[in-house]
């Protein structure tokens, strides 16, 4: 938000959160503006995670796209695409993690981002839900839905998702002054698993979103 790309300053924020799992949106991978970084390895690099790009499409030379950062082994990952925004080809990007718990071997975290018109988020929040329609083992959706509670898109992902309430102030953009919730984390309720806190982080320069940060426990 001060005009600087600064990864380290990034990674310093990701580090304080102390998270197992890690959603991003709006991640370049060695594109123009961004100097040919690979933002994902840099970022997992610093931090001592694993880090994987799912692209939404070519840009600038390089790619553009989500991204999921782990310190938890990864058992796969895949990039699923949705339907675009303003002729714009749109993924999420979904990466199974493997846990130390007996009764839940693993779960799938996926990054989000919806963009465009109600009805090209529509459609993209009836894709997402489509994939992981009848997936047996849990699915968390992290990430930025441009959508407000009560609206459209959010009442359509109600009927499929349970939209987890955060503890406290919901709103997370813009990071400078909040004043709307467009970034959620969201599960299904037959899953076995439940949000034990989540919250909004006050933290206001490293994106133009304020970060989430939820813990999830297996019941």
């Amino acid at each position: 938000m001060d005009d600087r790309v600064d990864l380290s300053r990034i990674a310093a924020v990701l580090r304080s959160l102390d998270a197992d799992v890690i959603t991003l949106q709006e991640v370049d991978d060695r594109t123009e503006r961004t100097g040919g970084v690979d933002q994902v390895e840099v970022l997992a690099d610093l931090l001592g995670y694993e880090g994987v790009h799912g692209p939404h499409r070519p840009y600038q030379g390089g790619f553009y796209g989500n991204a999921v950062l782990t310190r938890l082994p990864i058992q796969r990952q895949r990039t699923h695409s949705i339907p675009p925004a303003s002729g714009s080809a749109l993924t999420v990007h979904e990466v199974e993690v493997l846990l130390s718990d007996e009764r839940l071997p693993s779960l799938s975290v996926v990054s989000v981002h919806l963009a465009g018109s109600d009805h090209e988020r529509m459609a993209q929040a009836d894709s997402v839900t489509s994939y992981f329609a009848g997936r047996t083992t849990p699915v968390v959706l992290a990430g930025d839905f441009n959508g407000r509670p009560g609206s459209p898109v959010l009442t359509r992902l109600a009927r499929d998702w349970t939209i987890v309430v955060k503890d406290g102030p919901p709103f997370t953009y813009p990071s400078d002054a909040p004043d709307r919730e467009i970034d959620f984390v969201m599960l299904r309720s037959t899953d076995p698993i439940e949000i034990v806190s989540h919250r909004v982080v006050d933290e206001a320069v490293a994106s133009d979103h304020r970060p989430l940060i939820a813990e999830i426990r297996v019941r």
